[in-house]
């Protein structure tokens, strides 16, 4: 699947589109770019490879997580250093336009690229777990953009805006200390265990962690919930196994990646939560 969504790489350096155009590509070896800039912004998301970004002639080594967001106007260039790794990323670009008219409806679209500092980019690393749900959200987008279903063309608009905010939102809780900044104890929660998926997770530690009660915790689960803190752990993994499943990871890896330890017990979750075998639904 993921094969079909490639797009050859193109020396083209301008928009066809008037809102956002986005690109998967995996490379061995890259024609040569010349130092070039847009009058775009440009989101950079890497993937793989043994490459650098040259940002105003100054080189940026890169690794997998990198994120990359580069003003209208700021020079640039990729250049490979071994061909020996495919050279893969997403290219995003969106016009200064298809921005403005989103930040109408709500100025958190724009928090990101607002926030990039007067050199004209800004380079965030995002961990692994979150960057999977990223590659999911970018790879549904490119199957729509391949389609030819009814209402693609809206849909469209409603998948830009919403990889913007996901971006956007990532980037604001890195640079908002969770502990520190003031949001709802519930907030600092999902948070947490978002971010620790991969490690066992319980209300003992939990209250342990944010130095409150466990019962508390549970009835804060309950009032903006409406599950307990077992069932919301379990639906997030089985939500980001899905997503990594989606992204070619094994079935078996999936679920050792994300806490299930037993796989009978990933296999009967997952065949509840979305009616279908991990397996079939691969």
């Amino acid at each position: 699947m993921k094969n079909e969504l490639r797009s050859p790489f193109a020396q083209r350096q301008y928009m066809l589109s008037g809102d956002f155009e986005l690109y998967y590509y995996d490379d061995q070896t890259l024609t040569s770019v010349e130092n070039h800039t847009h009058s775009y912004w440009e989101f950079y998301f890497f993937l793989e490879g043994s490459a650098e970004m040259y940002l105003k002639n100054q080189p940026v080594s890169l690794c997998h997580g990198d994120i990359i967001a580069v003003a209208p106007k700021v020079p640039h260039h990729a250049a490979i250093h071994s061909e020996k790794t495919s050279y893969r990323r997403f290219i995003f670009w969106v016009s200064c336009s298809f921005l403005e008219k989103l930040m109408e409806s709500s100025p958190d679209f724009g928090y990101l690229t607002e926030r990039a500092p007067e050199n004209g980019y800004l380079i965030f690393h995002v961990e692994d777990l979150i960057f999977n749900a990223v590659q999911a959200e970018i790879f549904e987008f490119l199957e729509e953009i391949h389609s030819r279903r009814f209402g693609r063309e809206a849909r469209l608009m409603l998948l830009a805006g919403q990889l913007l905010l996901e971006i956007s939102r990532i980037y604001h809780e890195q640079k908002n200390q969770r502990e520190d900044n003031g949001e709802p104890l519930y907030d600092n929660i999902a948070h947490f265990i978002e971010g620790h998926l991969d490690e066992p997770l319980s209300l003992d530690l939990l209250a342990q962690h944010f130095f409150v009660s466990k019962y508390y915790i549970a009835h804060l689960f309950k009032d903006n919930m409406g599950i307990s803190v077992h069932q919301y752990i379990q639906k997030k993994r089985l939500l980001m196994s899905r997503n990594a499943i989606l992204n070619g990871v094994g079935v078996n890896e999936a679920c050792l990646m994300y806490g299930f330890n037993d796989y009978s017990v990933f296999y009967r979750a997952f065949v509840r939560e979305y009616g279908i075998s991990p397996e079939k639904y691969r």
